[in-house]
């Protein structure tokens, strides 16, 4: 059993010393640490999401989640100033889904607007159903100034390396869609605000081959939740991704499901063998696992 929770940097410090004398000798790139607790491997990734794994790993996970719950219900996000502000804000979809492009996402929002996302019900787009946004994407985007790119997955097939792994594509695509919002659109905010999915040491670092970098971020976790910005670029990346999706699956008259889970491979195998393992690099990113599960079932 396989469970992955996020959690803040005052759990993750909590973690790394509960876990200190329990850690593997391993070292892991992008990894904080692994550990071994009883029947369950334990291992914290950089971007501050924690992979359980093993027969009791949804017993262990869920006092860390229990944790990040409780937090939750104490923070009154509309009371914080990332929340009653003039922002910047930008977030990604389709990261995690083996189908479709990468979509991220920056918009502008000012304190003037707040009301108006609001009412709209604006939220983190993972909680929101796809039929809504598609009704109040199209809204936001005419009242909301933003700037979006599509990373199709026959570029990052094309351009997948050790050294240019998911993270960096993530760094590249939000400092571009940043960048050139407030370049363009010259806002009058109070912050930029960034979904944390790497450290800002990390997240600079992954930037350095590129020639304009937007600085002066502040990083924060489940920031879609704390910030209209961030939670309004959830939404339009998430109404683009969908639109991108289907023309997929019009295209290939297959009808795929998101996420990369097993129902994920059987449409795999189906794609290959109506149109060839080639099919793949197109529509597919191919260094998930899903890839070695459906062609081993194949052949090619």
């Amino acid at each position: 059993m396989n469970v992955v929770i996020k959690v803040d940097d005052e759990t993750r410090n909590k973690m790394i010393e509960y876990y200190k004398d329990k850690r593997r000798d391993k070292k892991i790139p992008y990894v904080v640490f692994q550990a071994e607790d009883e029947d369950t491997v334990i291992t914290m990734y950089e971007s501050g999401k924690v992979m359980f794994q093993g027969i009791s790993a949804d017993v262990d996970a869920s006092m860390w989640a229990v944790i990040e719950e409780q937090k939750d219900k104490k923070e009154d996000p509309k009371k914080s100033k990332y929340y009653n502000s003039s922002s910047v804000g930008s977030d990604e979809v389709g990261t995690g889904d083996y189908f479709g492009p990468i979509v991220v996402t920056a918009s502008y929002v000012s304190k003037e607007n707040i009301k108006f996302l609001e009412e709209l019900g604006v939220a983190d787009s993972k909680k929101i159903s796809d039929e809504t946004i598609k009704k109040i994407a199209p809204k936001i985007a005419k009242k909301i100034p933003y700037r979006s790119k599509i990373l199709s997955n026959k570029e990052y097939n094309e351009k997948h390396t050790a050294r240019l792994n998911m993270n960096k594509f993530k760094a590249i695509l939000h400092n571009n869609v940043l960048y050139q919002l407030i370049n363009e659109e010259k806002p009058k905010y109070d912050y930029i605000i960034v979904d944390e999915f790497a450290k800002e040491n990390r997240y600079y670092g992954y930037l350095e081959e590129v020639n304009n970098i937007q600085r002066d971020i502040t990083f924060m976790t489940k920031a879609e939740d704390k910030n209209l910005a961030v939670a309004a670029s959830s939404i339009i990346s998430r109404y683009i991704f969908l639109k991108e999706f289907d023309k997929i699956c019009d295209d290939i008259h297959i009808p795929l499901p998101k996420g990369a889970g097993k129902e994920v491979d059987k449409a795999g195998e189906e794609v290959v063998e109506t149109y060839g393992r080639e099919k793949l690099d197109e529509i597919a990113k191919l260094n998930f696992a899903n890839t070695e599960r459906i062609l081993k079932t194949k052949i090619i």
